[in-house]
């Protein structure tokens, strides 16, 4: 059964590798991590050192960079461990070479067919010996693996961490009215089934939307749950410009439900047709309580998630040589030294709060 703590396993030539690894070990104990198990591939029982990394839910692996390859005992443990299924594991990598290490590109290349390892943002670069760089990659490492155990501690937790409401799970879809002359859509992620007897959604939408407005004023709209082939055009075209001044549906002709909205013909899943019964002014933004009036499923396809629209979907953002804020929903680039806190991002429309800073 995996156990609450974190294996370091490790190889070093000239004792450099074995520094970093101690310095981690008592960071990752004063961060209130309740296991730190450090081993040395080179003279430990490998069977031991291998349960360990089973017994874990973390494991840091340390080495060098040899002839362009790493360590053999660290090749032979991790060949250890994907020869037996490892998956499910947070795994951070510490490499060292003289002038260009290539360690942690090899190790992680060893687990390309393991699944769902979660590989750690930071990389500790040892270049020979600590030196203040590699000191500091080591506290941000040590903070990242103990992120957990220290929100679990009174004393440590930030109890005022808002980006907690960034892991409540969401999917996108595109809803789509018409304000008598032209149809309209636009993307949203707050839709919720709130009753099952009668069937009721709940649909949230910023009043600056222009399709606040119309649905506002009709009372109707259907929602198009996308599916995770939605590809990034969908989100530029629905999402990152107005209907108040483009015409979203230009170029293609939608198909009709019986309320004579529109729907997508591609890249969903499903779609359903709501009337509005309810109405609840959240300040910024509208709740639409709805009646479902018509529902088809499309097509089996998985339902696209914020997730995994973040994670497949949206281009990474081209921050190279840039120095400034990030938007995480779109990645506009705000380059300068401090967002003002006002801002709107000119493509998706989100607010200061949904940018980050350029690392």
């Amino acid at each position: 059964m995996e156990g609450d703590g974190i294996l370091i396993a490790y190889t070093s030539v000239y004792g450099n590798t074995r520094k970093a690894v101690e310095l981690l070990a008592d960071k990752l104990r004063s961060r209130g991590c309740p296991r730190v198990v450090v081993m040395d591939l080179a003279r430990c029982d490998m069977s031991e050192a291998v349960a360990n990394a089973f017994r874990y839910g973390k494991l840091v692996l340390a080495t060098t960079t040899y002839n362009a390859e790493i360590f053999p005992y660290m090749r032979s443990f991790i060949e250890h461990l994907t020869e037996r299924g490892y998956k499910n594991r947070t795994v951070a990598l510490m490499e060292n070479g003289s002038w260009a290490p290539m360690a942690a590109k090899v190790m992680r290349g060893m687990f390309e067919k393991s699944k769902n390892l979660t590989f750690t943002k930071t990389t500790v670069r040892l270049l020979s010996a600590l030196s203040e760089e590699s000191r500091g990659q080591i506290d941000e490492l040590a903070d990242e693996l103990c992120q957990d155990y220290l929100a679990q501690q009174d004393g440590t937790a930030n109890k005022n961490d808002l980006t907690a409401l960034f892991k409540i799970g969401y999917g996108l879809y595109v809803l789509t009215a018409n304000d008598g002359k032209k149809d309209n859509g636009m993307i949203v992620n707050t839709v919720s089934q709130v009753t099952s007897s009668p069937n009721r959604v709940a649909v949230c939408i910023n009043k600056q939307n222009y399709s606040y407005h119309v649905v506002e004023q009709t009372g109707i709209m259907n929602i198009n749950c996308l599916s995770v082939d939605a590809p990034f055009s969908t989100f530029e075209r629905f999402g990152f410009q107005s209907g108040r001044t483009a015409d979203k549906f230009a170029g293609c002709t939608p198909l009709r439900s019986d309320n004579g909205l529109a729907f997508l013909t591609r890249y969903i899943n499903a779609f359903m047709s709501l009337k509005v019964e309810q109405y609840v002014d959240l300040d910024t933004h509208g709740m639409f309580i709805c009646s479902v009036t018509e529902a088809r499923v499309i097509s089996d396809r998985e339902t696209m998630t914020y997730t995994y629209y973040q994670e497949h979907v949206k281009p990474k953002p081209q921050t190279e040589g840039k120095k400034g804020f990030v938007c995480k929903i779109c990645g506009y680039v705000y380059e300068g030294d401090e967002l003002p806190e006002d801002f709107i991002c000119p493509l998706c429309k989100h607010g200061a709060a949904d940018f980050e800073p350029i690392q």
